[in-house]
């Protein structure tokens, strides 16, 4: 199960043109938003990455939006684990609990989650908070995360998992995210 105080959020890429061609890209975009309005709710941190920004430009404005007071980490591997700022960043959080969003799921999301898995964090991929620009590359990288031991949650789901309970601000806030 979840902890809020054992969790962090990664947001992985959500860039540019290519954010662009996602399948369902409306969905994606809504879900990011309601995980990251969520998680800034329960007060649990979020790391995010781009992707070479200088070749596949900024986060989109509607997610880069949700993420303001933070300072994305750049990085040119597919796995934000193999960027130094990032694995430091993630070390210093002092969290073991990785929800992973953003795209691509079959190659960013896919390496970064396999990746940090392998390094013994508890990973999670919110599922209806991924993308890729086919359907059948999504669908495949899920099934590999999952075969590989990596859980597979949805923005929903991780909320109310964190939440615990039904009372308080919290409770209030996040209904709110969901409707």
């Amino acid at each position: 199960m979840l902890d809020r105080n054992q969790s962090i959020l990664v947001v992985v890429d959500v860039q540019g043109q290519l954010a662009q061609l996602m399948h369902e890209k409306q969905a994606l975009f809504a879900n990011l938003k309601s995980v990251i309005r969520g998680i800034r709710a329960l007060d649990i941190p979020i790391l995010w990455a781009e992707q070479n920004p200088r070749g596949l430009g900024p986060t989109i404005p509607e997610i880069a939006g949700e993420l303001d007071g933070l300072e994305p980490i750049a990085k040119v591997s597919f796995s934000c684990w193999q960027t130094k700022a990032f694995a430091d960043a993630l070390a210093a959080a002092g969290r073991r609990q990785v929800l992973v969003a953003g795209i691509e799921a079959h190659v960013c999301v896919y390496q970064t989650a396999m990746d940090l898995a392998a390094a013994g964090y508890e990973v999670e991929v919110v599922a209806d908070a991924v993308s890729s620009r086919k359907a059948e590359n999504k669908a495949l990288a899920l099934q590999k995360l999952q075969g590989a031991g990596v859980k597979i949650t949805s923005v929903e789901m991780a909320l109310f998992e964190l939440l615990k309970v039904a009372e308080g601000k919290p409770f209030k806030n996040i209904l709110q995210i969901v409707k």
